[in-house]
């Protein structure tokens, strides 16, 4: 399979590059975002632009910002390309548009790539199920690297539509609180709570909190090194080698979906 790998001169895009390389599939190449004076890693081919990777690749990963979503995802469909898509802080409108691209060829969208984490979505929806929304608040708090643009998480908003669907509802029907600071009032019940911390070069840390009056349960997740993004997404994009035009995530992929 050759993989393509769009800003493949990033911090991601070279973690993608050596685990392509790792897995035994063969590195099509990659872009870089005009301007940024980066190189690419050694021996990876230059693409001058997106549709240049799309047509020199079986499958793109692309780990870039939201705004390009839309762009690889129409351009995958365009040149019937697998895609697997780790971008962060989509809108409804954004993640629409990805699933019409869907409609044509196979897309693997996740939130998280990271193996324990689609586990932890997994529990986090049973335990939802499981303990009453009037009886146990739902909280979500996250830490990430001072960099990091987007809030929530992707990760932290994945944890709280796991919760609203093991309660039988959406994450917008349930409503979401967060920034919350000054006189806000009573906390609402059955909504999810969400509290963001930024700082140092934290690559990634989620606990998901049950509050009842009488018992507290965590559920917690700890990244210490992106290369479990990068390996998870390239055994996504081995994954979707013959599968049919589809919108997957990174539960399909481990069979827990």
């Amino acid at each position: 399979m050759r993989i393509g790998i769009a800003g493949i001169a990033g911090r991601m895009g070279r973690l993608l590059a050596e685990e392509v390389t790792a897995a035994g599939a063969t590195l099509a190449g990659g872009t870089v975002r005009p301007g940024s004076g980066k190189a690419p890693p050694s021996g990876a081919a230059l693409l001058p632009d997106a549709a240049a990777l799309f047509a020199a690749a079986d499958v793109v990963i692309d780990f870039t910002h939201a705004e390009e979503a839309v762009p690889h995802a129409t351009l995958a469909a365009a040149a019937g390309r697998g895609f697997v898509l780790g971008s962060s802080g989509l809108n409804a409108a954004q993640e629409r548009a990805v699933a019409e691209a869907a409609q044509r060829v196979p897309i693997v969208y996740a939130a998280n790539f990271a193996p324990g984490v689609n586990l932890v979505l997994a529990l986090a929806e049973r335990m939802a199920a499981a303990l009453p929304a009037a009886q146990y608040d739902a909280e979500i708090v996250e830490m990430h690297h001072r960099q990091k643009v987007d809030a929530p998480s992707g990760t932290a908003i994945a944890m709280g539509r796991a919760v609203a669907k093991g309660r039988g509802t959406t994450l917008e029907e349930a409503g979401k609180e967060s920034g919350r600071d000054g006189h806000t009032g009573a906390r609402a019940t059955g909504a999810i709570g969400f509290a963001a911390l930024r700082g140092g070069q934290v690559v990634g840390e989620h606990t998901l909190l049950f509050a009842a009056a009488t018992e507290h349960i965590a559920l917690t997740h700890r990244s210490f090194d992106r290369r479990a993004y990068a390996t998870g997404a390239v055994r996504a994009a081995l994954w979707l080698q013959g599968r049919p035009p589809g919108l997957y995530d990174m539960k399909d992929v481990l069979g827990i979906g």
